[in-house]
């Protein structure tokens, strides 16, 4: 006879089901024994007045509990405690027939097995957030003429371009779409603010989404952190930090070191500034993305040796921002260990 225990819990901003059958594997063990620890606690604590029944015992609710999505500051201590590393996945992941900054894009991505991706979000000239790059319509849609002199129900109509210049079926989509789609798969958004538009107006659209355990926010310079600060204190951001003085001085703008992911650039990858913030927490986050020749992503790549990108994760890397999301998949093992420790 199978007995079903189903309960539903807080964690960040979303709701979590467990359920736990008698036939869980129950040799299922996780590297966040604390975090299962938690779960299961709590889970004991309410069943205590006899209303419910723990199928299987604790080793059965162990086991669901592994498969709980771990909160967004929970998941990028898990990939730094586990030595693992994420890929972000720049302008959504363009792949042939599959364009930048699109959801079926994400999609794509998140199929292959990103789980972070770098989009960009704009403002139509009567007040849409949606994904776009440029400041212009024709690079990447059918589109012409300038985002914040179009309107949305133009935007809408217009059909996107992918890298290689082939028109796909797919539309620019609204912000609220891709914050949807994040939180019903687990992916996680970088939010790249493009001029149109402000961060007051993403915030407001990533909490009424309910997405703000699936989102980081981009900054740029001391501006960007201190509105980020003002309107989503309790947001994960990236923020330029190389060493512990730099964390300090951000807390000092209040932004929670618990919620930053520091960025170190795109060029001359510094160890020493990941050793230095992974000693107080902090999961420090390179790019090897950039213009197509140029970028480390195709420099390192060229001769099928990864050896460059595996010594930024020995190095103590933790976020690798990148245009070859999939060339990199198969190759660096770092990206599998974080998946298999950190269910998101």
């Amino acid at each position: 006879m199978n007995l079903y225990l189903r309960y539903i819990f807080g964690l960040a901003a979303s709701a979590v089901c467990l359920v736990c059958v008698s036939g869980c594997d129950s040799g299922r063990e996780t590297e966040q024994d604390a975090h299962l620890s938690d779960i299961i606690e709590k889970i004991q604590e309410d069943c205590s007045d006899g209303d419910c029944v723990i199928a299987g015992g604790d080793d059965h609710l162990r086991a669901a509990a592994s498969s709980a999505p771990l909160a967004l500051p929970d998941f990028f201590d898990c990939v730094r405690e586990s030595g693992g590393v994420v890929l972000a996945a720049h302008r959504g992941g363009p792949a042939p027939g599959y364009p930048e900054n699109a959801i079926e894009t994400l999609q794509y991505g998140w199929d292959q097995g990103v789980q972070v991706f770098e989009i960009d979000v704009a403002e139509s000239r009567d007040g849409m957030l949606f994904l776009m790059h440029d400041r212009m319509l024709g690079r990447t849609s059918t589109g012409e003429g300038a985002v914040a002199d179009t309107d949305w129900e133009d935007i809408a109509r217009t059909r996107l371009i992918d890298n290689a210049g082939t028109l796909t079926g797919f539309h620019p989509p609204r912000l609220t779409d891709a914050l949807l789609w994040a939180v019903e798969t687990g992916a996680v958004l970088e939010l790249d603010r493009k001029p149109t538009t402000s961060f007051r107006n993403i915030v407001s659209a990533v909490r009424a989404a309910g997405a703000e355990g699936n989102v980081l926010l981009i900054t740029y310079n001391d501006t960007d952190v201190a509105q980020v600060a003002e309107h989503a204190p309790d947001m994960m951001l990236t923020a330029s930090a190389r060493s512990t003085g730099d964390v300090a001085e951000l807390d000092g703008m209040g932004i929670d070191p618990r919620n930053l992911v520091a960025w170190t650039g795109t060029s001359n990858p510094d160890t020493g500034a990941f050793d230095r913030l992974q000693s107080v927490g902090i999961e420090p986050a390179f790019g090897t993305l950039g213009r197509p020749g140029d970028r480390l992503d195709d420099q390192w790549i060229a001769d099928g040796d990864v050896s460059e990108f595996e010594a930024l994760i020995e190095g103590g890397l933790v976020m690798l921002a990148t245009d070859i999301p999939y060339d990199l998949l198969p190759l660096l093992e770092a990206d599998n260990t974080a998946a298999q420790a950190c269910p998101r």
